[in-house]
């Protein structure tokens, strides 16, 4: 689907939702038409934006469009800003008849902070989410139980309501911190399992005991997930400074583990802005035949 919180195209000029998705910290793509050549649906420097749930604005439509669309969210998955410059050629590969080529250039803005996956709407994660929402953090908050979710959410949290929960950790972006609390320890196995499987999670925290714990990496281990896969299982969540079994003071504890988390993102993000530009240069020197085309056809 490609909107999914309305029908059809959204009103918004491509800068309106760039704007918007900036405010609200979601990780979207803006797409350019770079050069034409021939007949095109759109002229260059013709803007639509994509984000993970909603399209903005358009590059003219039919195919060209949807393999656009469908290039941009694959970006998105990784979690990364960069510049990708694609060729698209308008003929039957694409199921369109005008002929045309066109340069398209995917700039990808990915949020600074850090993405979340809160798997339960219990009563820990009722303590928990007000105080994440306070911080520089991105959140899911996931449960197949729609009744357990307050009616107010806060900005920054997204509720995703799932009768099979665990189809969520496919869904999720590369680099997401996942935390498990929900009620069902079947489930917070599944979860864990399908989390290490996948292996492109920032990082795992599962709510338990030490014993809780100690079961979880021996079934993993007769599963045949490696000792480091199961080592990046963090159980018990939580700083051990802090203890008590309140929900309010396991959230604390919890809290305190991803305040650490994401100061040490910031701290180690490595600065990759001149090599993301020069690689863009790079593509874009196939762009000068192109615009000789376009002056020919002219």
């Amino acid at each position: 689907m490609l909107n999914q919180s309305t029908q059809g195209l959204h009103a918004h000029t491509w800068l309106e939702a760039a704007t918007e998705l900036e405010a609200s910290a979601a990780t979207y793509v803006i797409v350019t038409l770079l050069g034409a050549a021939g007949s095109t649906p759109r002229a260059s420097g013709t803007k639509m934006v994509i984000s993970d749930d909603n399209i903005y604005a358009t590059i003219g439509g039919g195919h060209l469009e949807f393999k656009a669309i469908e290039h941009a969210r694959t970006l998105i998955q990784r979690g990364e800003s960069c510049q990708e410059v694609e060729n698209f050629q308008l003929r039957a590969s694409l199921g369109q008849c005008c002929g045309g080529q066109v340069l398209v250039l995917f700039e990808v803005f990915a949020s600074d902070k850090l993405h979340l996956d809160v798997y339960g709407a219990g009563h820990v994660a009722h303590a928990l989410i007000p105080i994440l929402a306070q911080l520089p953090i991105q959140i899911r908050w996931i449960d197949s139980r729609a009744e357990l979710f307050p009616e107010q959410i806060p900005a920054s949290v997204k509720k995703v309501i799932d009768d099979e929960p665990v189809a969520q950790v496919k869904a999720a972006a590369n680099n997401t911190a996942t935390l498990i609390l929900t009620h069902n320890h079947q489930l917070d196995f599944a979860l864990c399992q399908a989390v290490l499987k996948r292996d492109q999670s920032l990082w795992l925290g599962v709510i338990g005991s030490d014993t809780k714990a100690k079961k979880f990496q021996y079934r993993l281990m007769q599963r045949g997930f490696s000792e480091q896969q199961i080592d990046s299982m963090t159980c018990p969540v939580g700083l051990s400074e802090v203890s008590g079994k309140l929900p309010m003071e396991v959230a604390v504890s919890i809290a305190g583990q991803l305040v650490a988390l994401y100061q040490s993102l910031q701290d180690d993000k490595p600065k990759q802005k001149g090599k993301q530009w020069k690689e863009l240069q790079d593509n874009l020197v196939h762009l000068s035949p192109l615009q000789s085309k376009k002056s020919k056809t002219g």
